[in-house]
């Protein structure tokens, strides 16, 4: 079974609708309705409505965050933080967007290859281009976290700890003060490869990408890969990103679909 097969198969049995995340509003929780009895206080207590719980600020901040620069789409408060929460972070044990990035690499390497196999069928191309080595080299964690996280501003939200020593992270807020530590570590290229800073983001956007195929479905994970994540990973005259022949295809794509959200990370 050839790469491409295997991926489209991949993605198309992930959307399994008996697997959720634990404790996660993907899974809507069962009503519960209190038993009839004879007794009067186990009637009145039927009658009664069920508390639910209520989000939580730090939740509803995620949330907010992922609806305002995925403008329409309307992110549950749970997905929200599961998707912003890396497993380094030490609230991660309630929950972290290790199994959404697992689905989002899948689901963006499908909608990739596929978009590749249909600009180089019936050209000279197809021929030309190893599909195993085109993935790595355009979905990488690292082409993703520098190239895509910054115009959702996941670095503003995500929760994550750094892999370098505190005195460096230090020095380089010390740096910019009145900076976030995304921010700052932004102005320092040098060190941003060191705290696996590009890498993380990356991940996270491969987690916004598996949460709307998991929650919004293939077609708005397909629209969103088309229109706010292939155009910015063209990268011309790099070694990375997608082919210099695909890339009028991908623009032409992206205009047909229109735009998800805004191109500017800041609105």
């Amino acid at each position: 079974m050839s790469r491409l097969s295997r991926t489209a198969l991949s993605a198309t049995s992930l959307r399994n609708p008996s697997r959720t995340l634990k404790g996660s509003v993907l899974a809507p929780p069962r009503t519960q309705i209190a038993r009839s009895s004879t007794s009067s206080s186990s009637v009145t207590a039927s009658t009664s409505t069920p508390s639910t719980p209520a989000s939580t600020p730090v939740d509803t901040h995620f949330s907010a965050h992922l609806n305002k620069v995925l403008t329409p789409l309307q992110f549950p408060p749970e997905l929200a933080r599961r998707i912003l929460t890396h497993s380094s972070h030490k609230e991660a044990v309630d929950g972290h967007n290790g199994r959404l990035a697992f689905v989002g690499r899948r689901v963006l390497e499908s909608y990739y290859l596929l978009f590749v196999h249909g600009c180089a069928k019936g050209t000279t191309s197809s021929s030309q281009h190893d599909y195993d080595a085109l993935v790595p080299r355009t979905l990488n964690t690292y082409v993703l976290g520098e190239h895509v996280a910054p115009r959702w501003s996941l670095g503003h939200v995500l929760r994550w700890a750094p892999t370098a020593p505190r005195d460096t992270l230090e020095a380089v807020q010390a740096h910019r003060p009145e900076h976030e530590l995304a921010d700052a570590l932004a102005a320092s290229p040098g060190v941003l490869r060191s705290v696996g800073l590009y890498k993380v983001m990356g991940e996270a956007v491969q987690a916004v990408v598996g949460g709307v195929y998991h929650q919004f479905g293939g077609s708005v994970a397909h629209r969103l890969f088309h229109t706010q994540i292939l155009p910015h990973i063209l990268l011309p005259n790099e070694r990375s990103g997608v082919p210099m022949e695909f890339h009028s295809r991908a623009m032409s794509i992206s205009e047909q679909m229109g735009g998800l959200v805004t191109d500017d990370p800041k609105k």
